[in-house]
């Protein structure tokens, strides 16, 4: 999965970490209400990620934390 511009889309991003399988999955849990991102319900699936954002599914807090320096992306995760 490609990093641009130090972004990721959200879609992308919940497939990255694993949290839904496949992009169809992510369009729904993200439409469907079930996403938060820094806090606030996000509905757009394209909606740019940036480092330091935070992710929120299912009572779970992913932090975004990308390096285009490095060959394979960098995610954080709390509990």
């Amino acid at each position: 999965m490609k990093v641009r511009d130090n972004t990721i889309k959200l879609n992308q991003f919940l497939k990255l970490m694993g949290i839904v399988p496949t992009g169809g999955q992510a369009k729904l849990m993200i439409q469907g209400g079930d996403v938060q991102v820094n806090g606030m319900l996000e509905t757009r699936r394209g909606r740019r990620l940036i480092p330091g954002d935070q992710v929120t599914v299912e009572g779970q807090t992913f932090e975004v934390n990308l390096d285009n320096n490095k060959d394979q992306d960098a995610v954080s995760a709390d509990n």
